[in-house]
């Protein structure tokens, strides 16, 4: 994998994932937990989230051919798909729809359910895997460092887990809206070349 690629891959899931956002509802969801039990949760939503989304990235485009879809159809929605989430960011619709999320009837363990999935493993995330790993020209080592760049953000989840209570005082609600708005533009950007990719393949637009 070329290094502009892994650069692009990372920006992508980082985005999508978005770890920023994630630890103040990762503050909500374990209120009055000591950091024994947030170290629990924290362990279990991002190894199962790594579960899903290692399913998407190594069994997503064998689905996509078992139900006909090709790659290029499904890398053009995908786009779509990612510059409504950008949308969403901009106008802070997606925090909201998170926090409405959160705040759904729970179990007692909240890490599978909302963190692992739908938070941390959510359409988008899932997408994002299966148009990285289906790259026109990838191969075994190809995909495999793809699931390295997705770990390393997943890392950076359970990072931002532990320092959740700390980032919020520090960074604050304003500072968090300035990131999420700034990550927004970023992804509306990266989604609109998922599109353009997806319609080269079908040779609407020329490649460059």
């Amino acid at each position: 994998m070329e290094l502009s690629f892994a650069i692009t891959a990372f920006v992508t899931l980082f985005v999508i994932i978005d770890p920023i956002g994630l630890a103040p509802l990762f503050v909500a969801l374990t209120s009055g937990l000591n950091f024994n039990q947030r170290l629990r949760i924290a362990v279990r939503s991002c190894l199962t989230a790594f579960g899903i989304l290692t399913l998407f990235g190594l069994a997503g485009e064998a689905l996509l051919e078992f139900i006909g879809i090709s790659m290029a159809a499904f890398r053009i929605s995908g786009g779509v798909l990612l510059f409504v989430t950008a949308l969403d960011m901009l106008f802070e619709r997606r925090t909201q729809r998170r926090e409405d999320q959160a705040d759904g009837p729970l179990d007692d363990d909240p890490s599978v359910f909302p963190l692992a999935t739908p938070l941390i493993a959510g359409p988008g995330a899932l997408a994002t895997m299966i148009l990285l790993t289906g790259t026109p020209g990838s191969d075994w080592a190809f995909v495999a460092a793809v699931h390295g760049v997705m770990f390393g953000v997943l890392a950076l989840v359970f990072g931002m887990f532990l320092m959740a209570g700390l980032m919020e005082r520090v960074i604050g609600a304003t500072g968090i809206k300035v990131i999420t708005r700034l990550m927004g533009m970023l992804l509306a950007a990266l989604s609109v070349q998922f599109v353009l990719d997806g319609l080269r393949e079908f040779g609407v637009v020329a490649g460059g």
